[in-house]
């Protein structure tokens, strides 16, 4: 076991409140003792070591930061119900007052307790995946979203993490259980943000999502710390009878970031539609992990992941579509698109399509390309400049996602801030790159 394992199972012991959850934090707690700490040698770890949370070791608690934050911060202006997490502490009086159905772990009612008992850490598998052991380690605070048979959220919830820097190395830890009951829907956007200022936090963040029969899920996961910021995290989501999870996800890279998507078809009829954008720069690393499990039939997935690398950073995109023996009639494509636009960027893209049934119909892509000379030219001879061109070739190649993106607010958000991001791209590395 390492130092970091040694002493997060240390901080996991000091847990207190929300007794109701020991059993959980107890079987997590044996399986983060046990595990095998991930090697080059590790499949899943392959191209993301894990040194940068070894060397900063960051197993003490955050504290609460109110002070400087809200200035270096600027959250997505979407009409929602907001919960505000600063280093994972709930900030009530920068909160909206929570509906029937939303709920703080620490204050849930009887009932909700014995929702969260019974549902989480079921749809996460934590034998699997080695931080969803030590999420269950920690658990003891968290947001539930629990919408009953027919019903249907008036609003958004949106869930604002703010990271801000510590005197020493950090961890935070969040935790989200939704659980819609058959015919209702809901829209979740979670949001991790720091501001601009070197950050020394750890941030380990799983959300469990059970999608009843003809529910709909719309979730958003959007990511955009400072780049010394280390997190990981995962979305686990379990979809019954024709039920619905529609998402979107987009990550800057930092010294560590991994974030899984694992997605259960247990009803026939289900569908999963995800999108998603990663933009590493500068020596930063993004991995995103997709596994999808069709087991039973008539079930569909569309997923489309796109990437743009830039300076000496390095993006890993692993996606797995399992399709088992029972899954007949279904219908799966995945496709991961790359743009690297500098010599020193790399990409790492496995797409894994497995199929134990005869009568489906699946397809698997990935691309690996730079941008083309002959288009910048085109630009530059109708008056375009060349850091332009290839601001404008680059943002074009991840537009087609964001114009898919069903909020105008987040859409709104996030087109500026792309906007200057390339832009900075192209003052470090643009001219060195084309010329």
């Amino acid at each position: 076991m390492t130092d970091f394992q040694q002493q997060a199972l240390q901080l996991a012991s000091q847990q207190s409140g929300t007794d109701w959850l020991a059993d959980l934090r107890a079987r997590g707690a044996d399986r983060w003792a046990a595990a095998v700490w991930p090697t080059r040698k590790t499949e899943a770890w392959k191209y993301t070591p894990l040194l940068p949370l070894q060397n900063d070791n960051p197993a003490r608690w955050a504290s609460v930061d109110d002070c400087a934050w809200q200035q270096a911060i600027d959250p997505i202006p979407v009409d929602a119900t907001r919960l505000v997490f600063v280093n994972g502490h709930f900030r009530p009086e920068h909160s909206s007052a929570l509906p029937a159905g939303v709920a703080r772990f620490s204050e849930a009612d009887a009932a909700q307790r014995e929702l969260i008992r019974s549902q989480l850490g079921t749809v996460m598998d934590s034998s699997l995946h080695l931080f969803g052991a030590l999420s269950d380690a920690l658990a003891a605070d968290g947001v539930l979203i629990h919408v009953p048979r027919n019903q249907t959220l008036d609003k958004p919830v949106y869930i604002l993490n703010v990271s801000t820097p510590e005197a020493q190395p950090a961890m935070s830890s969040q935790r989200v259980l939704v659980v819609l009951e058959d015919n209702a829907e809901a829209e979740l956007i979670e949001h991790y943000v720091s501001g601009d200022e070197k950050q020394n936090l750890f941030v380990t963040a799983m959300t469990e999502v059970v999608v009843g029969n003809n529910a709909r899920m719309q979730h958003y996961r959007i990511n955009l710390e400072q780049e010394d910021l280390l997190h990981v995290g995962g979305v686990h989501v379990d979809l019954h009878r024709d039920a619905r999870f529609l998402g979107f996800a987009l990550g800057q890279g930092s010294r560590l970031k991994r974030i899984d998507y694992h997605v259960n078809h247990c009803g026939q009829g289900a569908h999963l539609g995800l999108n998603g954008v990663y933009l590493p720069r500068n020596r930063q690393l993004i991995d995103y992990h997709t596994n999808v499990e069709h087991k039973v039939a008539h079930c569909t997935t569309d997923e489309v992941f796109r990437g743009i690398i830039g300076d000496s950073a390095k993006a890993v995109f692993n996606g797995r579509i399992h399709i088992h023996q029972d899954a007949q009639k279904t219908l799966a494509e995945m496709s991961n698109r790359n743009l690297l636009t500098s010599p020193n960027a790399e990409v790492n893209t496995k797409p894994e399509l497995e199929i134990y049934a005869d009568d489906v119909r699946c397809g698997h892509g990935a691309t690996i390309a730079q941008l083309d000379e002959t288009s910048i030219f085109y630009l530059q001879s109708r008056g375009v400049t060349r850091s332009e061109a290839v601001r404008m070739l680059s943002f074009g190649f991840i537009n087609e996602l964001l114009n898919e993106v069903p909020e105008q607010a987040i859409q709104d958000y996030l087109r500026p801030r792309l906007t200057a991001l390339f832009g900075q791209a192209d003052e470090k590395l643009g001219q060195m790159t084309y010329e």
